[in-house]
């Protein structure tokens, strides 16, 4: 029987894929904001065979939210269920079930169920999750199909790279140079403007217009999902014309020589622009070659700077 204010939907999608590979692609939640493109960032926690805690950054109607889940996964069934443990006003409850069904040896159903209530039976809330959970869902499937059907193609097409520079000072020093992005166009020669929003302790808001080396202006949209002190994850939602997929985090660890303060991307090419912002005859390890390069020169321009930053706290200078 149902329960009194709790509403169930279902969405579902066909798949060209064996079933069991769709269902590892949804179990590996790490890649979820490689996959999905709501969600911004996922942590992930075992509990005991089958059973995990997560915890998941994501938007919903434009904004930003985060919540933590517990998941159960069924490999042998193709089922995993999921519950809200800590939910984000308005929504008072949120769990579901992921059901993938072989249709054929490369056809496969997923079906993905979803019962919620929201705080204080309140209807506007509830048009409002009724949205944000309708528009997640088409958005989570979609993009499951597009990404397990062009596996091959997204394998060639996406790649990561990690710049590393140690520093004598403190993680901590290191982390606020990273974390305060609303000083960047203060620090940074290559940031012209910045606008970042917290509404949520550790859940930013990033847009800012950086130069390139040929003198013309880009402007970016990230959200970034911080941990104090160590790491700071981030995927940009506006991106350049030669990307269609951009994540990333910031580390910094500290060891024996101070602290290894790390940038790490992930990039996906658009082969759509590549004739346009390259000329005709680029490829694509053009692409891959131009967008590693841009990253990698602002990214390390930006550890360097952090590094004078923190290196001149540790000899007993003032924070600027």
């Amino acid at each position: 029987m149902t329960q009194p204010g709790l509403r169930e939907v279902e969405h579902e999608i066909t798949v060209s894929a064996p079933a069991a590979a769709v269902y590892r692609l949804i179990a590996e939640v790490v890649n979820w904001p490689r996959i999905f493109p709501p969600t911004i960032y996922v942590d992930q926690v075992p509990e005991g065979p089958g059973e995990e805690r997560i915890r998941i950054w994501a938007t919903a109607n434009g904004e930003a939210k985060n919540w933590t889940s517990r998941r159960t996964l069924d490999a042998q069934a193709l089922r995993i269920t999921f519950r809200q443990e800590v939910t984000a006003p308005p929504v008072a409850a949120m769990g579901g079930t992921w059901i993938i069904e072989e249709l054929s040896a490369q056809e496969s159903r997923v079906r993905l169920l979803h019962d919620y209530r929201v705080v204080d039976d309140d209807a506007d809330s509830l048009a409002w999750i009724d949205e944000a959970v309708d528009r997640n869902s088409r958005s989570e499937l979609a993009a499951l199909k597009k990404n397990v059907e062009a596996a091959h193609a997204a394998e060639e097409l996406t790649f990561s790279f990690e710049d590393t520079v140690q520093i004598e000072g403190s993680a901590k020093d290191v982390y606020d140079f990273v974390n305060e992005a609303d000083r960047w166009h203060e620090r940074l020669p290559h940031v012209a403007t910045v606008r970042l929003r917290e509404d949520t302790p550790g859940l930013q808001e990033l847009e800012m217009d950086t130069r390139a080396k040929d003198g013309s202006v880009h402007t970016t949209k990230s959200y970034r999902v911080t941990f104090a002190h160590h790491r700071i994850a981030y995927k940009q939602t506006t991106l350049p014309a030669l990307m269609t997929l951009h994540t990333g985090y910031w580390t910094f660890e500290e060891n024996e020589g101070g602290v290894a303060a790390s940038s790490q991307h992930t990039v996906t090419i658009n082969t759509d622009n590549i004739a346009r912002i390259l000329g005709e005859s680029a490829t694509v390890e053009d692409a891959k070659r131009y967008v590693h390069t841009a990253l990698s020169t602002n990214s390390t321009a930006t550890l360097h700077h952090a590094k004078a930053y923190a290196e001149g706290i540790a000899r007993g200078g003032k924070k600027d």
